[in-house]
This record gives structure tokens, C-alpha cells and sequence, in this order.
């Protein structure tokens, strides 16, 4: 009688294991919402950082040249310059699968490309 409890036990357990594992990673797993925004949050830092240093080259060639046309960065920088003219520029970086731009001068990260 006792082997006859056996099966249904082991599969009682499986299935009260496995719900417990997955409520589990709801809250505390790779695609939980606290990994998400720290995820979003990192992105943002990065983006901010990139865009800082880029612009404060950006800002020495406009007073070497007068003009942000034919600027370049490092890609080193994070970030590339898309366009450049007399008076104005955008820059874009990518940060994994994100992507945001900055139009300068003075700009903010957005995102998408330019």
C-alpha cells in the first residue's frame, strides 16, 4: 500500500516545487520589475556620462573652429556625431539594445536615434 503512495508524492512535490520556483522569479528573477528599472536606471547613468564627455569635446572644437562642422570623437567617447553644422550637432550612443541621441549644444539624452 505504502508503494502505491510513492508516484503520486514524488509528483505532488515536482508540482508544488515548480509553482514555488516560479512565483519566485516573478519577484526576484532577470525580468522582475526591481531588475528592469536598475536596468533603465544603469542605461540612463551610462547614457548621461557618454553624452557629458562627447559634448565637452564637442564644445572644445567649436572654440578651436568656430563652427561643430567636421568634429569627430573617440569611439572611445560612447557616443558618435551623426551631424554637425555651423551652429549645432547630434550625437548618438547605443547602450546594449537602447539607443538615444543628444542634440547640442546644452541638449539632453533622448531616446532614439537622431
Amino acid at each position: 500500500m505504502s508503494r502505491s503512495f510513492g508516484l503520486p508524492m514524488l509528483l505532488i512535490s515536482l508540482a508544488v516545487g515548480g509553482f514555488l520556483f516560479v512565483s519566485q522569479s516573478k519577484t526576484s528573477g532577470p525580468t522582475s520589475a526591481a531588475v528592469t528599472q536598475a536596468e533603465t536606471q544603469a542605461v540612463a547613468a551610462a547614457s548621461s556620462t557618454s553624452f557629458q564627455a562627447a559634448e565637452t569635446k564637442m564644445l572644445a572644437w567649436f572654440a578651436d573652429h568656430a563652427t561643430y562642422a567636421g568634429a569627430t570623437l573617440d569611439p572611445a567617447d560612447g557616443a558618435t556625431v551623426v551631424r554637425a553644422d555651423a551652429h549645432s550637432y547630434c550625437l548618438q550612443a547605443t547602450f546594449g539594445t537602447t539607443v538615444e541621441h543628444d542634440n547640442g549644444p546644452g541638449g539632453q539624452a533622448q531616446p532614439g536615434p537622431c
